[in-house]
């Protein structure tokens, strides 16, 4: 599923060729994706310009005057800008005509994905409101993670995956993050000690700013909006590297589920 760097890597593709662009219609080719496409699109957007085109988490808000649209890629969704001309392929869920020719397509093969009006006030919609600080802002500090930690047994990994502690990290970067730091994933958040949160502050940063230079990672079927895969799978660590050597030390990488997701770790680097 398209993670943090993978969105913020759409939407660095898509800001330039539709910002202050015009809406001309909207097509709607399948409503009902996570949640039925809203039929007030058709009403608030034909004749509004796209002002910016900003992420929070792991949406991607299309704000115009009249409100913003709330896009979320689901596990397999992409979003691209195509000539209108263009035939629909078979899995086009949704496209936002453009008066400049162009259209802002999503494409959405297993219909996880989200097509929402988010109003005038996009952060106070209910998806936006709880989620905790963005990991690549200031905000987003080793004390915050300290003393939120304080007292919980869940393990790390899942702490950070949790949207109110921190903004949209994913399971991929939370391994890699993991791993850069040192801490197993397995550990207790409540353990982890304020100097050890620093450094993975740190790393949760470093990790995701390299993601994002990478274009994201394609591990199934990612594209960017040019139909392009990203490369940092090729510079993964430990995730999705069970049984192979740990590229620190030698040792066998482990992986287990912990809730509906694996995670992966060396016994010698990760403590």
């Amino acid at each position: 599923m398209p993670e943090l760097p993978e969105v913020e890597t759409t939407r660095r593709g898509i800001a330039p060729l539709v910002e202050t662009q015009t809406i001309d219609h909207i097509t709607v080719r399948q409503r009902n994706l996570r949640w039925p496409i809203p039929a007030l699109l058709k009403k608030h957007l034909p004749g509004e310009k796209i002002l910016s085109v900003t992420r929070r988490a792991k949406y991607l808000l299309l704000n115009t005057s009249a409100g913003t649209v709330l896009v979320h890629l689901g596990m397999s969704g992409s979003l691209s800008v195509v000539p209108l001309s263009l035939s629909f392929h078979t899995h086009d869920r949704f496209e936002m005509a453009l008066s400049n020719g162009q259209g802002l397509r999503l494409h959405d093969p297993r219909r996880f994905g989200a097509v929402l009006w988010a109003g005038s006030d996009p952060l106070e919609h209910p998806l936006l409101a709880s989620l905790g600080p963005e990991p690549l802002e200031p905000e987003f500090t080793e004390d915050h993670l300290y003393l939120r930690s304080r007292g919980r047994k869940r393990a790390v990994r899942d702490y950070l995956l949790d949207g109110g502690i921190v903004a949209g990290i994913g399971n991929i970067y939370a391994n890699e993050a993991l791993f850069r730091a040192g801490i197993r994933p397995t550990r207790a958040a409540g353990d982890v000690s304020r100097a050890r949160y620093r450094i993975l502050t740190e790393s949760i940063r470093a990790t995701l700013q390299e993601a994002i230079a990478a274009g994201g990672s394609s591990i199934k079927d990612f594209r960017n909006a040019q139909g392009r895969p990203g490369y940092f799978q090729q510079s993964l660590m430990v995730y999705g590297r069970k049984d192979q050597p740990c590229l620190q030390c030698g040792r066998v990488i482990r992986a287990q589920k912990q809730g509906n997701r694996t995670v992966f770790f060396c016994t010698r680097c990760q403590l």
